[in-house]
């Protein structure tokens, strides 16, 4: 399962649609080492003035590899993790997740980063079964 859903915002999904602070909030309590990832990846952003910073760091377990997979698979939670940190997210391989600047996602730093080509060049024989 992806999320862990509180009763409540099970009980407002039923009735219609809900709020995206209180999504965000279910995100970030259930997949707490995504949460985490995503926050640090984008307060290196932040402070470093960049199009871009990225996260090479692979997770210390499966489960959290699960989280950051699982986070970033899904349309929702990615979208809500974009519009709540105010960036663009993209993924590469199992770990490598990378925040540009909203600015940024028609350069050719960001279409490097999610071509075909940049895909090829960040894989590695340990990065084949993540």
């Amino acid at each position: 399962m992806s999320l862990t859903v509180p009763p409540a915002l099970l009980d407002a999904a039923e009735r219609g649609p809900i709020d995206d602070a209180d999504f965000v909030a279910c995100v970030r309590d259930s997949l707490p080492y995504a949460w985490a990832t995503v926050s640090r990846v984008v307060a290196d952003l932040e402070s470093g003035g960049g199009e871009r910073a990225d996260n090479v760091i692979p997770p210390p377990t499966e489960a959290e590899r699960g989280q950051l997979l699982r986070a970033l698979a899904s349309d929702a939670i990615r979208a809500g993790l974009e519009r709540h940190f105010g960036v663009k997210l993209a993924f590469q391989n199992c770990h490598r997740v990378a925040a540009f600047r909203p600015s940024a996602v028609d350069s050719d730093t960001y279409r490097r980063f999610v071509s075909p080509r940049g895909q090829v060049l960040n894989q590695s024989p340990e990065l084949r079964n993540c």
